[in-house]
C-alpha cells in the first residue's frame, strides 16, 4: 500500500521582477485505492503542484514537504522520483524526434526496473498496451508525439502509465484536447490503472467532463495556490453548476 503526502508545500518561481510565491501552503493525501480531483480557475496552482512533485527545475519549493511511503521526495532527483513509484502525465507533452516509441519505452521500463525487460514478453506486453487504446501496433515505430494528435498523444501517455506500473499517477489535463471517444479510452485505461492494488491518482482538471468517467473519491478546489475547498464528488457537480465564483469572492 502506497501513500503520497503532501505537508504544507510552498513553491515560487523566478520572474523579472524576483521570485513569486505561488503555492502558498498546500496538504494534501493520496492514499492507495483513492483518486483524488484537482480543479481550479487558471492560475490557481494546480499544474504547478504536479511539476514541483515531479521535480521541474523551473519551481523552487521554498517551504513543507512531500514524502512517499515515508522516502522524501524532494531530496530526490527527478529520476529517483520516477523509480520511486511517481509518474507525470504532462498536459503538453513534448516531441522526440529520432527516438521510436518502442525504444523511449524500453528505455524507460529499464531505468525504472533496472533491467531491460525480456524482449519477447515486452513486445506482446507493448503491443497489448497499445491495443486497449485503440493506437495500432505500428504507431510503436512512430517517434515519440512527433506529429501525434491530442488524442494520440494522451493515448501515448496512458499506455507509459500501463507498462511502467507507477505506484501514484499525477495526471495534468489528461482530457485536454480530446474528443469523446479518445476521452472515453483515455478514462478507461485510468480506471484500469487505478483498479490494481495499491495504486493512488491525482487527476487535475479544467472541466467536470473526465469526472464522469473517472469518479473521484475526494475533488479539491485550488484558488491562488491553496485548497479552498476539499469534498466528495458532489463538489464536482457544483463547479459545474456554479463555477468557481464563490471561492474567488472568498478570496477578496
Amino acid at each position: 500500500m502506497s501513500e503520497l503526502v503532501i505537508k504544507d508545500l510552498q513553491v515560487s518561481v523566478d520572474t523579472e521582477d524576483g521570485p513569486k510565491e505561488i503555492l502558498k501552503g498546500v496538504t494534501l493525501t493520496i492514499a492507495s485505492g483513492e483518486t483524488h480531483a484537482i480543479m481550479g480557475p487558471n492560475g490557481s496552482g494546480k499544474s504547478t503542484l504536479a511539476y514541483s512533485i515531479a521535480g521541474h527545475p523551473k519551481y523552487t519549493i521554498t517551504g513543507g514537504s512531500v514524502t512517499l511511503d515515508g522516502e522524501d521526495v524532494l531530496s530526490m532527483s527527478v529520476d529517483e522520483r520516477a523509480r520511486a513509484g511517481l509518474f507525470l502525465a504532462m498536459q503538453y507533452p513534448v516531441e522526440v524526434p529520432g527516438v521510436s516509441v518502442a525504444n523511449f519505452l524500453r528505455t524507460a521500463k529499464t531505468a525504472i526496473d533496472g533491467e531491460a525487460p525480456k524482449l519477447r514478453t515486452w513486445v506482446k506486453d507493448v503491443n497489448g498496451a497499445l491495443d486497449r487504446l485503440n493506437l495500432d501496433s505500428t504507431f510503436s515505430q512512430r517517434s515519440v508525439n512527433e506529429g501525434f494528435s491530442g488524442g494520440e498523444k494522451k493515448r501515448h501517455e496512458i499506455a507509459q502509465l500501463e507498462l511502467l506500473d507507477p505506484k501514484v499517477a499525477i495526471l495534468d489535463e489528461t482530457d485536454s484536447g480530446l474528443d469523446i471517444d479518445a476521452l472515453k479510452v483515455v478514462s478507461e485505461g485510468v480506471n484500469r490503472f487505478r483498479g490494481q492494488e495499491g495504486k493512488g491518482v491525482l487527476l487535475i482538471t479544467h472541466y467536470t467532463r473526465i469526472l464522469r468517467y473517472i469518479e473521484p473519491d475526494r475533488v479539491h478546489v485550488f484558488v491562488d495556490g491553496r485548497v479552498a475547498e476539499s469534498g466528495g464528488p458532489e463538489l464536482a457537480d457544483e463547479l459545474e453548476a456554479n463555477g468557481y465564483d464563490r471561492f474567488l469572492k472568498a478570496q477578496v
